[in-house]
Order: structure tokens, then sequence, then C-alpha cells
């Protein structure tokens, strides 16, 4: 592998840990520690614990990641922009 290859690996949120990071079950029974990439933060994007999740890591330290993707699950609501009332 380069240096520059990332494994890429689907999990689910199982605890939410202080300074924006998570606790993941990795499909292999795998836990580990990841933190949400740069475009979720910049856009706000919420994970809460159950989500389905794609990280990625690197193969030098397999207990660290990086989420870059939230699954969306069916029926999770209406989501949309908040409407100030006057």
């Amino acid at each position: 592998m380069a240096k520059e290859d990332v494994m890429t690996l689907d999990g689910q949120i199982d605890e939410i840990l202080p300074d924006g990071r998570f606790g993941v079950m990795l499909e292999n029974e795998h836990r580990i520690i990841a933190y949400t990439a740069g475009k979720m933060r910049k856009f706000r994007i919420r994970s809460i614990v159950g989500d389905r999740v794609k990280v990625e890591m690197t193969p030098y330290d397999l207990t660290k990641g990086r989420i870059v993707f939230r699954e969306k699950v069916a029926g999770g609501g209406g989501g949309g922009a908040f409407k100030k009332r006057r």
C-alpha cells in the first residue's frame, strides 16, 4: 500500500465522546475512535448513536479513523430550514 492509500469501512456509531469524537463499531467487530471529516463539520451534519457511517482509516493506525459519510435512514424526519418566528 502506498502512503496515501486509505481503507474505507462501514460501521455504526455506538458512543458519543467529548471533543467531537465518536466510538464506532465496525462490521468486522472492531471498535475504533473516529472524528468527523471537514466537510461534515463545515455543513454541520449531526450524527447520533445508531447511525450507519463510512469510516476512512490508514493502515498505520487501526484504532483511529475519520467519518466521511453518514447514511440516511428511512423515515428520518423532515429536517429542513428553520423559520424564525416574529
